[in-house]
């Protein structure tokens, strides 16, 4: 696939993500199992194959990427009121822990105090950089398979 190809996949997964605020995060399990969670991305999406999510650092998600840092992400899209199903986006990257309270600030939206009451500075607060590597997605008539540079 052409990059010009591989960037138009991008530009139309990124346009759909503005309306999907929540994903399903999956790890791969200290028992070999997938481990998936829901993850808000507060709709702050200006998706170029990196996306970010507040957690706990000491929570089973973490070690589990602290153990194997490759993920999956998958999305789904509003129906339309026409009963077309909405956009499926699967993505595979790399997660990356981050616990740099200045990255926090660049990222941070004030709906995210609901379950962080101190903000930024929440003791044991972590931040999950995901580098996108490949992705995929099926919206009606349309649909690509691509990686991420």
């Amino acid at each position: 696939m052409s990059d010009t190809a591989a960037s138009q996949h991008l530009e139309h997964i990124a346009e759909a993500m503005k309306n999907i605020d929540f994903a399903m995060l999956n790890t791969h399990t200290a028992n070999g199992q997938i481990g998936a969670r829901p993850m808000s991305n507060n709709r702050q999406v200006d998706y170029d194959g990196d996306s970010y999510y507040f957690t706990w650092e000491n929570g089973r998600m973490v070690d589990d990427i602290k153990a194997d840092p490759k993920v999956g992400l998958s999305f789904q899209g509003t129906p339309s009121p026409e009963g077309a199903p909405g956009i499926f986006i699967a993505v595979e990257g790399k997660a990356e822990i981050v616990r740099d309270k200045a990255a926090f600030k660049e990222h941070w939206v004030d709906e995210l105090s609901r379950w962080f009451k101190d903000g930024i500075d929440t003791e044991g607060l972590v931040m999950l950089h995901i580098h996108a590597t490949r992705a995929a997605y099926w919206d009606g008539d349309k649909e690509g398979d691509f990686d991420i540079a």
